[in-house]
């Protein structure tokens, strides 16, 4: 059962390879036709030396083909061409010409071949993590995607230039050298040939040593990687609590880690190269001693013998070879495994009867439950109604699965046929086109995610035509236009990486600004607001009413000024619904809204 599943991987993993080379085929396919030329011209220098040694210099009758014998009767026979040997040294000239021909069509076809194999990689590895599930993102870690789609592309991509187009070369020097070996001397081809069973079986042995060895090799460069970018974006909180020296040591002993495992590859990879030169070089010499042997003996001649050692170095080299090509293959199976792994992960699935359905009705929740991968139930049975163009008000602990509910609205995580529905308008989300979906919901997140680009490509990344004003208004609903206009290059600040260059009440200002350029019917603030003054909170909320007051508007958060003001509040805890109404009922209800209330109003210190 393993080989068969196995053999449908590596078939799978073929068939990718093969969708991989659409664009290319035609490069390498007047790639290989140009190394079918150049092997070809490979096997004719031996036989014009060894025309030269034995017919034109030593005066025997030549047994070639009768194609080349009416071509060499035409020039004046054998004895006119020992008279006039720089004839015999021209064509030797003329075939290494086109072999240099042939080699200049093989490279840049190649070349060509390559790098269009490289682009369609990565252009539809892109396009396929585009469209994976957010799950499988949360799954996964970013550094080790990063080095799938760079480091194990390169390693294909070397494969395929350096390797699998040479095989066709190898396999034609392979078939012809032994056919003009044989056609010169039996014996002496087979003494040739005796090593050479002993030295695939070595490699063929050796190839599934290492292949192991390269998947543990390139899954560690993956967590070195994911490591690497892990520290890199979040430098700041490493300098803030004094990480530097853990995070290096960390790093450290997983460099070393890696680097011992190549350590360990190398001393495998050169205990073979070794034993692979020693049985090539046994070959070599057996052929050498034998072929002397047999020219004393009469039965090989001078020229057949310098031929046959020229024949018999194209045998041993792609034997020799061989090693270095398992090596890689071994390599670029591990790599086409591995982006494998990517391109047959499912996409996102849409239901054949979605439409584009109106946004703007009642939100409901019906008996929703959840959880992660099977994990502890994260919503429990929760049902609500959210009237349209009214604000939610949600609060809740941390783990209370505030966040949860609003992944779910958006289609973030799907949602089981047996844990509950969600509607929008009466229309069960299932049923609305995901990209509309999400078209319509505007979402804010505690900790936005910004571009490393100026602050006006940030607001505008949904309409990349927006016109200034329209960006500058978005930014004054934000509260955020003063500030920006405070900074030297307004506007046009470059925002670092992930905008570390911003606070984090900028950041989340930012992120709002973006959000409301797009004037959605359904806005969603995930305690979006928490690191902007009281002040400001307010001075936003305002904004957004005045400006958008027929839209939805869910607000999470821990700040009981920021819901007050919310048509109905949800309070959550352990992913149940155990309040509900107005902050004017929950305030006094003698339930956890009340606590938090007393709490943040100072009521609670008073009393005590």
């Amino acid at each position: 059962m393993k080989t068969k599943e196995m053999k449908e991987k590596a078939r799978q993993e073929r068939v990718l390879l093969w969708r991989f080379l659409a664009g290319a085929k035609r490069y390498f396919a007047a790639s290989l036709l140009a190394a079918g030329i150049t092997a070809l011209a490979d096997m004719v220098n031996p036989q014009i030396i060894r025309a030269a040694v034995d017919c034109a210099i030593g005066g025997k009758e030549g047994d070639f083909p009768r194609f080349v014998m009416d071509f060499v009767n035409r020039l004046g026979g054998f004895a006119y061409l020992g008279e006039h040997l720089w004839m015999m040294a021209l064509a030797i000239v003329a075939v290494a010409l086109v072999q240099v021909a042939a080699q200049y069509i093989f490279r840049v076809n190649n070349a060509k071949g390559t790098e269009t194999l490289v682009k369609t990689m990565r252009d539809r590895l892109f396009c396929h993590i585009e469209g994976l599930p957010y799950a499988w993102h949360m799954k996964n870690r970013t550094g080790d995607i990063i080095q799938r789609c760079t480091s194990d592309i390169d390693t294909i991509k070397s494969f395929v230039s350096e390797q699998m187009t040479s095989i066709f070369r190898i396999v034609i020097l392979l078939v012809l050298s032994v056919s003009f070996m044989l056609s010169m001397h039996l014996r002496l081809t087979l003494v040739a040939l005796a090593p050479i069973p002993l030295v695939i079986g070595y490699s063929l042995w050796f190839h599934g040593r290492v292949q192991a060895g390269f998947a543990e090799c390139d899954e560690n460069e993956g967590k070195l990687s994911a490591m690497a970018q892990e520290n890199l974006t979040g430098v700041r909180v490493v300098r803030a609590f004094g990480r530097e020296r853990a995070e290096i040591d960390r790093f450290r002993n997983q460099n070393d880690h890696y680097t011992s495992l190549w350590e360990r590859m190398a001393k495998v990879l050169s205990r073979f190269w070794v034993t692979s030169d020693v049985l090539s070089g046994i070959q070599i010499m057996l052929v050498v001693i034998f072929g002397a042997v047999f020219c004393v003996g009469g039965s090989l001649s001078e020229g057949e013998y310098i031929a046959f050692i020229a024949y018999n170095a194209m045998l041993v080299w792609p034997v020799r070879q061989l090693g270095r090509m398992i090596s890689e293959l071994s390599k670029a199976g591990v790599s086409l495994d591995r982006i494998a792994y990517i391109m047959n992960s499912p996409l996102e699935q849409e239901d054949s009867e979605a439409e584009e359905a109106p946004l703007d009705g009642d939100i409901r929740f019906e008996n929703v439950s959840f959880s992660y991968d099977g994990g502890a139930p994260m919503l429990k049975n929760i049902s609500f109604t959210m009237k349209a163009g009214t604000t939610l008000g949600i609060l809740g602990g941390t783990g209370s699965g505030k966040s949860t509910m609003m992944l779910l609205l958006d289609k973030l995580y799907d949602l089981g046929p047996e844990d509950g529905r969600i509607t929008i308008g009466g229309r069960d989300i299932r049923k609305i086109k995901t990209e509309h979906l999400r078209r319509g919901i505007g979402m804010v997140l505690q900790e936005p995610f910004l571009f490393s680009r100026t602050i006006a490509e940030n607001i505008g990344i949904a309409s990349p035509d927006m016109e200034m004003e329209a960006i500058r208004s978005a930014a004054r609903a934000a509260a955020l236009d003063d500030t920006v206009t405070s900074f030297a290059q307004g506007y046009d600040t470059v925002v670092g990486e992930r905008g570390v260059t911003l606070s984090g009440g900028q950041k989340q200002r930012l992120a709002i600004a973006r959000m409301l350029t797009r004037e959605t019917p359904i806005m969603i603030f995930d305690d979006s607001l928490s690191a902007v003054d009281t002040q400001t909170d307010a001075k936003i909320r305002a904004a957004i009413s005045q400006r958008f007051g027929k839209a939805s508007v869910i607000l999470i958060s821990h700040r009981i000024t920021t819901l007050s003001a919310a048509d109905r509040i949800l309070v959550l805890d352990r992913g149940r619904i155990v309040e509900e109404g107005t902050h004017e009922e929950l305030k006094s209800g003698g339930g956890i809204y009340q606590k938090i209330y007393e709490t943040q109003t100072g009521i609670r210190e008073e009393a005590m």
